[in-house]
């Protein structure tokens, strides 16, 4: 005869099934099954993911503004501002550069494309062109004006974080320079319009796993698991490298901030999840940039940093590109000097930054590497349609946790973490004391 199920079994079941972490990965399993059983069932799914993703990139721009104001504000100077700033930029750049690296080092250890001998006259490059919708990668005073919004309107409608970001900084310069006790109106209501943004974050993440179950029903769906085999020498090395790359960034954060990568993770495993199971890490901004206050970095540093990273420290995509372009030089036949590769890491230096936002940004980066060395067909980039979508999990996961990774070494380096909490939080963060951001003072002016 079954034994009944005691009080405390039942509670601890659901406490289980109430953690978003769990909902997400039960959904994703559902989603992966839904997605092989019936393909065209899954391929219709992706809406589902699609809507979730957009209800969070509504507010991502308001909370962005808010939080950069709120904390410049409070932290009443400017010159930290740029001092932050300035060191993120550093270390975005020397990090980043790294990841092109080991991309490179892995594609000349693991050879992905050797043996394939394809010729370039036979690939279809209109996929490629479908993807990129035309667009070109901006060069540098491009890229530079794209950062000046036309209009504080046209920054938020278009979701442009950068441009937010500069419109946030000025303002924030503007409130300290007249001072915050002649408009302290206008400080708390930006200050209480980000708690109500926070609200408003915390209903929409109770529709995060139907959001993944669409999401990974619509992927395998739309590509099956058989697309796994075609690229499981690329996306062996991918997700190699990005694994050691994720070794090297715990190094660095245990080597200038004594915290353990495997307790962060632990920390923010619910954002991690969900990040992969949308294929998004713009959904997870949010609550990151909660977490990482919770856990001793200033808002004004987290509110520099998170953003800025979304276009300036995109480790996972560095990776990812920098192999990728070897695989297209292997599967082609084409052998490319030492010469070509540092020329290689170079473009990409370049054409790396900025690309979030671009539609199919890593082809059109691709394929202004292929142009630059010259010996690589621009139309070998059509072999990347069938494997692109594959790395995303890679490069989201890269991306993110690099960014994380930024937010405590750029805080430390500047004297803006607190350590002690940081390791409370990390070791317990039930027992975490909260954020009580609406009894903080704001600074004298």
């Amino acid at each position: 005869m079954a034994q009944p199920t005691s009080p405390v079994q039942r509670g601890r079941v659901s406490r289980v099934l109430s953690s978003l972490f769990v909902q997400v990965l039960i959904a994703a399993v559902i989603g992966i099954a839904v997605g092989h059983f019936w393909p065209e069932f899954g391929g219709a799914l992706k809406p589902i993911g699609d809507g979730f993703i957009r209800l969070i990139k509504m507010v991502i721009a308001p909370l962005i503004f808010c939080v950069v104001v709120v904390g410049i504000a409070k932290a009443g100077d400017m010159r930290s501002v740029g001092r932050i700033g300035l060191k993120a930029l550093i270390y975005f750049e020397v990090v980043t550069t790294a990841a092109l690296a080991l991309g490179l080092v892995a594609g000349n250890l693991v050879q992905p494309g050797a043996g394939l001998n394809i010729d370039p006259a036979t690939l279809d490059a209109s996929g490629v062109t479908a993807k990129t919708h035309g667009e070109q990668m901006p060069g540098p005073a491009e890229f530079v004006l794209h950062m000046i919004p036309e209009s504080a309107v046209a920054a938020f409608a278009d979701n442009e974080l950068l441009q937010v970001l500069l419109l946030a900084v000025l303002f924030a310069a503007g409130l300290l320079h007249i001072g915050i006790g002649r408009a302290p109106q206008v400080f708390a209501f930006i200050e209480q319009t980000g708690e109500i943004i926070f609200k408003i974050i915390g209903y929409v993440m109770r529709l995060a796993p139907i959001a993944v179950f669409g999401s990974m029903a619509y992927l395998i769906g739309q590509y099956g698991l058989s697309s796994l085999s075609t690229y499981a020498t690329l996306i062996g090395a991918c997700y190699g490298a990005a694994l050691l790359f994720c070794v090297v960034l715990g190094v660095l954060l245990k080597a200038f901030t004594g915290l353990s990568i495997l307790k962060f993770l632990r920390y923010t495993r619910e954002e991690f999840a969900l990040a992969v199971g949308t294929a998004s890490s713009e959904v997870v901004m949010p609550r990151i940039m909660e977490k990482l206050e919770r856990a001793g970095c200033r808002r004004e540093a987290v509110g520099l940093v998170i953003p800025t990273g979304y276009s300036f420290n995109l480790d996972g995509a560095s990776i990812y590109l920098s192999l990728a372009t070897l695989f297209m030089a292997q599967a082609v036949g084409v052998d490319l000097t030492i010469g070509q590769q540092i020329t290689v890491v170079l473009v990409l230096i370049l054409t790396s930054k900025g690309m979030a936002g671009i539609p199919g940004s890593a082809f059109i980066a691709l394929s202004a590497t292929a142009s630059a060395v010259g010996v690589i067909p621009v139309a070998a980039v059509a072999l990347m349609l069938g494997a692109d979508r594959i790395m995303d999990t890679m490069r989201v996961v890269t991306n993110l946790l690099g960014n994380c990774v930024a937010t405590f070494i750029v805080s430390k380096w500047d004297g803006a973490l607190d350590r002690d909490r940081a390791v409370a939080t990390l070791a317990d963060p039930a027992s975490a004391p909260p954020l009580r951001r609406e009894e903080d003072e704001p600074a004298k002016a």
